[in-house]
């Protein structure tokens, strides 16, 4: 058994952490961690815009299950690109009974982690939002597929995960709880995947150790001692964490700018995590060697760094965005929100105020917001035991 990283790179946006950031942090002996979200578009756009190098093609030729690869690269794959044209969009998720949908899900996953792995033998993790939960199922499959070692999950409570991963490693349907907006039925609605399904028959496949991000003591101890199956430790994230933060417990305060307030209340108690005999790692300006020390003489057993490798090579940020930022840091000029409504999972959310982007009020009023993705559509009741999206 490989030991545990000291260093975990944080998973970060739609392919922001990508495979090849990934990649080179799981070189370096380290954690690295690609972003699990929307990965069925990534795979079908970079499919249409040619796919330079044959990479995704390369993945998918290493999928087990053949018969689902063919008609993905019969409608989405573009040899020269696709040009002038606009992409083809995946179908929108729902998690109920689409196991075309579902396979797009675990193709996507399946190939960020195969390219994130190729040809070494390090740690790859996938950070997935549990606020997401039309694609979790699917996404979680394909990544085990692909042998990934590590799951970490916040933006939630994710208590069904660590069940759902023992039920897909031994071949069995897991599901989840979805929740749905007035639902009235006796027991609650629940996403389900069934890897049966796909595989034509029962498989046993690797189980990924999972790291749930948390923020509080009481999250820790129910997710230690309270859920079906195991968890391998924490994220402990603090509010300055990068991207998504919890948000302050109690009543919600805001200061002059409109941020979120967080108290004593939102300080967690490591000496408290500690007794609960799993490793953690500490998350939230923690991008130093001196927060790393700081953080093993804690106890802990690492830290965790988004931000840093936000701006790295390596990320998938459009290069010029990136170049802006890192200049305006270089001259002290860098600001950050902490912005309570930037985020459509509702979570407050770091934001970098950059000219002409949507930090500014004025270019976020003037961009037109349209649901043409679903990814965080919501789930309500239109009659009795029947679920529709909005």
């Amino acid at each position: 058994m490989l030991a545990l990283p000291c260093l975990i790179q944080g998973g970060m946006g739609v392919s922001v952490s990508n495979w090849r950031l990934a990649r080179t942090v799981s070189l370096l002996g380290q954690l690295g961690v690609i972003s699990g979200t929307a990965m069925d578009t990534v795979m079908v756009r970079r499919l249409q815009d040619g796919d330079p190098g044959g990479l995704v093609r390369r993945a998918l030729a290493a999928f087990p299950f053949q018969q689902w690869v063919k008609p993905v690269l019969e409608r989405y794959f573009c040899p020269e690109g696709r040009g002038d044209r606009p992409y083809l969009r995946v179908p929108m998720p729902t998690g109920l009974g689409d196991t075309a949908s579902q396979m797009l899900h675990a193709l996507g996953s399946y190939v960020e982690v195969f390219l994130a792995k190729e040809g070494h033998h390090g740690l790859v993790g996938m950070n997935l939002l549990t606020k997401l939960q039309l694609p979790t199922l699917g996404a979680l499959y394909g990544a085990m597929l692909a042998k990934v070692d590590y799951v970490l999950m916040g933006a939630g409570i994710p208590r069904e995960i660590p069940e759902a991963l023992d039920r897909l490693a031994a071949g069995e349907t897991a599901s989840l709880k979805l929740d749905v907006t007035g639902w009235t039925g006796a027991e609650a609605a629940r996403l389900r995947f069934n890897p049966q399904e796909i595989a034509g028959q029962a498989q046993t496949i690797k189980r990924p150790s999972f790291l749930p991000i948390i923020a509080s003591n009481s999250l820790a101890t129910l997710l230690a001692r309270k859920v079906t199956g195991s968890i391998q430790g924490f994220v402990i994230e603090g509010p300055t964490a990068g991207g998504h933060n919890a948000p302050p417990r109690g009543t919600p305060v805001f200061d002059e700018r409109g941020q979120p307030v967080y108290g004593e209340r939102d300080v967690v108690d490591l000496e408290q995590i500690k007794a609960l005999g799993l490793p953690f790692w500490l998350a939230g300006g923690a991008g130093s060697p001196e927060a790393l020390q700081e953080a093993l003489d804690r106890g802990a057993a690492g830290v965790q760094v988004g931000t840093l490798f936000a701006y790295s090579q390596e990320s998938g940020f459009e290069p010029g965005l990136k170049r802006r930022i890192l200049e305006q840091a270089a001259r002290g000029e860098v600001k950050v929100f902490t912005d309570p409504r930037a985020s459509p999972t509702g979570f407050p959310f770091k934001v970098a105020e950059v000219a002409g982007t949507l930090s500014q009020l004025e270019v976020y009023q003037g961009r037109t917001r349209v649901c043409d993705l679903g990814y965080l559509r919501e789930p309500y009741q239109v009659k009795e035991g029947k679920i529709g999206f909005r």
